[in-house]
This record gives structure tokens, C-alpha cells and sequence, in this order.
């Protein structure tokens, strides 16, 4: 009873009424032609009438090449519909068609599940207040994605550990404004793609320049690393553990560094780093993995 209570939370929340725009899609999934190729695509939080996600499909059916393209429309109170685009026996695309659907068009009823385990890849702008929600049903259904979201769900424990252990990671691009329902514009600063499609970047060693010194870097009150403020000052000579922003993902290369954990992780006394007495804000504590000598030798 309470989950059905809760179908309707994404309409209700005024923080999930933003749209993505046009640009910001053809930015970002520029980079995944290769893997689109020959898929059956999923919108399942995308009123297809207005979607620029369902927009962007339709125009690029024939240059991704794509086997078909789902998009669902949702209803609060009544029964909706979904639109769908197929490649025929002769490869050609068809026109789209409306199909009437007997539930609201919600990703979690039954009828949106069966769609999504005929899908190959999910891509949407889900609902930031669903996002946990979301992106469980996704992994529960072994399901390949490109989605939108708040970069602060990278601190969610359900989304880090994820993260931790290599099942999803960040895309290429962060979009910066939103439509909104009344034609406005909502300007974000925190915003990123999170996906489970392999990309390029993640296999990019980070360049780093800076020499460790302890007057530079000072260790945590209340754990045994450093912290660092920047990325970009991540010390080259450094092999202990470290406290980096969140922001590190962006440039994160598995093979290059190791996640030990976030401060629910590693339990950290008091739940955050503190230095110097000072509360910093939430870290990714990181270790460079060392490789051997000659590995890089031809």
C-alpha cells in the first residue's frame, strides 16, 4: 500500500520538473554511437510530445542506427501511452506509433518493467527524488544506461558503492541549464550524467604535476590521510590515502587510482574529515595504484 502511495512523488516534487535540452543530450551522446548501434532504446521518464530526448532519437533513428525507440508518457491519475519507433525487415525506420498503455505510464508498473526488460539501454532524465529508486531497478534488471542526475548522489551510500566497486560511472558532459514547465530556465552547477556504458575517458590517466609536501598537504584530525582540495593538486609522488572532492569521478581512471571508500565507508569519527579542527566537506578517499617499474617499458 505505501509503495502505491508513493507512485505519484515525481509529479508532486517541484525540484523534478526540469528538462533536458537539446544540446545538452547531443553533447553527451555523441560520444556512445558505437554502442547504440543495433539497440532497442528506452525512455521511461520522457513525455514523448515534448521529450528532447525522444526528439533527438527520432531525427538520429537511421544514423545510429538503432533497432527501435520506447518512450512512455506519464499520467498521475488515468491510464497513458508510449510511443514507439521499429526498423523493419528491410531496415527501414517506420513511422512512430501510439499505443494506448493500461497503467499511469510510471517506470516501476508492471507494464513499464516489461518494456524496460526488452530494452537494451535506458537513457532519461529520471527524477531526482527517485533517483536511489531508479537507478535500483535498473541494476536489478542488469539494465546498460545513460541518465541524468545530482552529482551530490554520488555521496548517496546506495550510489557510492556502486561507484566503489566499478558498476557505474560518470559520462562526458555536465549540463548546466534546465527547461521548466513555464518556458523558463533553472541554471545548475551540480549536475552530470551517470552511466554504465563504457567510455573513453575513464581509461585516461590523470596528469599529475604537483610533489607532495607536508605544509601543502595537511593529514586529518581524525584519519590517517591527506587531505587535498583540488583534483588537479593530486600529488605525483603520494602513495598513501587520500581525501579528494567528489568531483575526482570526473577524471577517475580505475587502473590508475584506487577507491578505498567515502567517510561512511571507512567510519570515519565525527562522519566527516576534519582538519586543523575545520569540517571539510565530504571526501572520496583514493590511493594511487602503484605499478610496476617496467610495465610501461617497450
Amino acid at each position: 500500500m505505501n509503495k502505491n502511495k508513493n507512485l505519484n512523488k515525481a509529479s508532486k516534487a517541484k525540484n523534478d520538473e526540469f528538462y533536458t535540452q537539446l544540446s545538452d543530450i547531443e553533447r553527451e551522446l555523441g560520444n556512445y554511437k558505437k554502442q547504440l548501434k543495433n539497440k532497442i532504446i528506452f525512455c521511461n521518464c520522457d513525455d514523448p510530445k515534448e521529450s528532447h530526448f525522444w526528439k533527438y532519437f527520432e531525427l538520429n533513428f537511421d544514423f545510429l542506427e538503432l533497432k527501435k525507440l520506447i518512450s512512455t508518457h506519464f499520467e498521475k491519475n488515468k491510464p497513458s501511452y508510449k510511443l514507439e519507433i521499429v526498423r523493419d525487415k528491410n531496415e527501414k525506420m517506420q513511422k512512430p506509433i501510439k499505443i494506448k498503455l493500461k497503467q499511469n505510464g510510471d517506470f516501476r508498473s508492471p507494464e513499464c518493467i516489461k518494456l524496460l526488460k526488452e530494452a537494451d539501454i535506458v537513457i532519461t532524465n529520471p527524477p531526482f527524488s527517485l533517483f536511489r529508486e531508479y537507478v535500483a531497478q535498473l541494476i536489478q534488471y542488469k539494465k546498460k544506461f545513460v541518465i541524468i542526475g545530482n552529482q551530490n548522489a554520488i555521496t548517496y551510500k546506495e550510489i557510492f558503492k556502486l561507484i566503489k566497486n566499478n558498476k557505474i560511472w560518470l559520462g562526458y558532459t555536465s549540463p548546466k541549464e534546465f527547461l521548466q514547465p513555464d518556458g523558463s530556465i533553472k541554471k545548475f552547477g551540480n549536475i552530470t550524467w551517470f552511466t554504465n556504458v563504457e567510455v573513453k575517458k575513464r581509461h585516461e590517466d590523470l596528469i599529475l604535476y604537483k610533489k607532495y609536501n607536508s605544509k601543502e598537504y595537511s593529514k586529518y584530525d581524525n584519519c590517517d590521510a591527506i587531505n587535498v582540495d583540488k583534483t588537479k593538486n593530486i600529488p605525483i609522488d603520494y602513495e598513501g590515502a587520500m581525501g579528494v572532492p567528489i568531483t575526482f569521478l570526473d577524471k577517475y581512471n580505475p587502473k590508475q587510482f584506487e577507491i578505498l571508500g567515502n567517510e561512511y565507508d571507512l567510519k570515519i569519527e565525527k562522519g566527516r574529515g576534519y582538519v586543523k579542527g575545520k569540517r571539510m566537506y565530504s571526501r572520496i578517499f583514493i590511493k594511487k595504484i602503484i605499478k610496476p617499474k617496467n610495465e610501461n617499458r617497450t
